[in-house]
């Protein structure tokens, strides 16, 4: 495929025609005549050797070829509108532009509702997805356009990439409310004769709390290791097991929350951007909806 010999218009169409499913509407949405669709169609599929759509009851269904070249293609699409200003544009009430975020799990209970309500009243049009990010693959991630924003600990650290804090959360500890434990101060012999769950992305390695226990000279008991924070909640209720939480999350649970018997410091939240859209508009704006909304949850 000679790039000189082809017309990027194309892949706007072919953009389009992911979205809509149907040759009708791409033609309102550009402004174009649907035999332009058409022929732009035609043109695609010649130049992938592929049908790319084919005709459903349902609309425009894409082939696996198009459905494997589609992220590349809005990946291309996105930093092309980036280098010709389009986003110096960035209107929220009109936009229909697609955040991409990178949180985990928490985050998004904690965050995605109030941020659905919060884009939706000021920018109908726009759409978000979130997904969980690789610390070592964040800085590529920002700086290729595959995630506009992080969330995450400092541990991220790049001098691409710019940042601000947004909030702490002190831990506290959680159980069944039927737990022998439950009702009553808990000790630091109790916490570590206790047997805990611990969740994380990884496949293994300490978390932040066994890091700060390590430091005062503790350790704990962990019998149990999960990568969900919501599945996690779900097994403390039915077990004994202990789970040490953020309490904002801990205020939404049905499960007895107590201080923890020894200081330890609170998980921080940063927001990360790479610096090549310090001064983009939509990124500037969605910086300070997803401000405004830590603010409400923490």
């Amino acid at each position: 495929m000679r790039l000189d010999k082809l017309d990027l218009n194309l892949f706007v169409v072919f953009d389009a025609l992911y979205r809509e499913r149907s040759v009708t509407k791409v033609s309102v949405l550009l402004n174009l005549t649907q035999p332009a669709v058409s022929n732009a169609l035609s043109r695609l599929r010649q130049t992938f050797d592929d049908p790319l759509f084919i005709r459903t009851s349902e609309g425009m269904a894409p082939t696996p070829v198009a459905d494997s070249v589609v992220a590349d293609v809005r990946k291309a699409l996105d930093l092309l509108r980036r280098s010709a200003g389009v986003n110096a544009r960035f209107d929220p009430a009109t936009s229909e532009k697609t955040f991409h975020l990178g949180m985990n799990d928490l985050a998004e209970s904690l965050l995605l509702p109030r941020l659905q309500v919060a884009v939706k009243a000021a920018a109908p049009k726009v759409s978000i997805t979130s997904y969980y990010v690789e610390r070592s693959a964040a800085t590529q991630d920002l700086k290729s356009g595959a995630i506009d924003l992080l969330l995450d600990t400092p541990a991220v650290n790049a001098k691409e990439l710019g940042q601000i804090h947004l909030g702490e959360l002190p831990y506290v500890a959680v159980m069944c409310p039927t737990h022998p434990l439950a009702g009553q101060a808990l000790s630091v012999d109790e916490y570590l004769a206790a047997e805990h769950i611990h969740v994380s992305s990884r496949r293994r390695g300490r978390g932040h709390m066994d890091i700060a226990l390590h430091a005062l000279g503790y350790r704990r008991r962990v019998n149990m290791r999960v990568q969900n924070y919501l599945v996690a909640a779900r097994i403390v209720e039915k077990t004994k097991l202990i789970w040490t939480v953020p309490r904002v999350l801990s205020d939404t649970l049905d499960l007895y929350t107590t201080e923890l018997p020894f200081s330890v410091e609170p998980l921080v939240w940063n927001l990360f951007w790479h610096k090549n859209a310090e001064n983009d508009p939509a990124n500037v704006w969605m910086r300070g909806v997803l401000q405004r909304v830590v603010e409400d949850v923490l």
